[in-house]
């Protein structure tokens, strides 16, 4: 990886993490040697470290390190490019995005649908009910600086194939825009990855998640 994609994904992860944090209401991302720690303080998530970048040598001396169950590693990389002890559980594929972002009219509401915005401080939260109520998709940006970091997207089941995803996230990329944000980071799953990219966002680098187990207080052994 070059100096110059070095740098690009690192400042998009301070950029996630960053929102992220606001948007989940836990401590303030941390600057580390490997990338960024945040104390989440739940249970079954204790702790997250983001590395922008797969180096082993440092991934073996943070995970020999880590021992506490409820730890989370996010790493951009692939899942073959990581191996890790059996103590650790690999989670489904993640994918860090992209994308640049420009003021734009909010796009009409569907039929029959209505449109909730609510915003507070830092965050953004759409919610579009159905004519009974129910919140039918909703989802949530993070304005901070210039970044803007989308966040807990949902469309209820009942919904899908409607577009509405789409249009939540018209209407928040747009509302953030309007409060001064230039370019916005997420992290999809593999669901989410192509309707995202049908918006324009564009795929940076897949994300391994892996999660300290919490039965096991084994010594960790390693392969590579």
């Amino acid at each position: 990886m070059s100096e110059t994609m070095r740098a690009h994904l690192r400042e998009l992860v301070r950029d996630w993490v960053e929102g992220w944090a606001l948007s989940r209401d836990v401590s303030a991302p941390l600057e580390v040697p490997e990338g960024f720690f945040i104390h989440v303080g739940r249970p079954g998530h204790m702790v997250r470290y983001v590395l922008p970048e797969h180096d082993p040598a440092m991934l073996r001396a943070l995970v020999q390190r880590a021992t506490s169950p409820g730890t989370w590693l996010k790493i951009c990389a692939s899942r073959d490019e990581i191996e890790l002890p059996d103590s650790w559980a690999i989670s489904e594929p993640e994918f860090l995005m992209a994308v640049a972002l420009h003021s734009a009219p909010p796009p009409e509401v569907p039929i029959p649908y209505e449109i909730e915005i609510e915003t507070h401080a830092h965050i953004t939260d759409a919610r579009l009910r159905a004519t009974d109520g129910s919140v039918a998709a909703s989802g949530r940006i993070v304005v901070h600086g210039a970044s803007a970091v989308v966040d807990q997207v949902v469309t209820d089941p009942a919904h899908r194939r409607r577009g509405l995803g789409s249009f939540v996230m018209k209407q928040l990329c747009a509302r953030a825009a309007d409060r001064g944000a230039s370019r916005g980071a997420l992290v999809a799953t593999s669901e989410g990855l192509e309707l995202y990219r049908s918006l324009g966002w564009t795929l940076e680098s897949p994300m391994t998640v892996a999660i300290l187990r919490p039965d096991t207080h084994a010594v960790p052994t390693f392969s590579f």
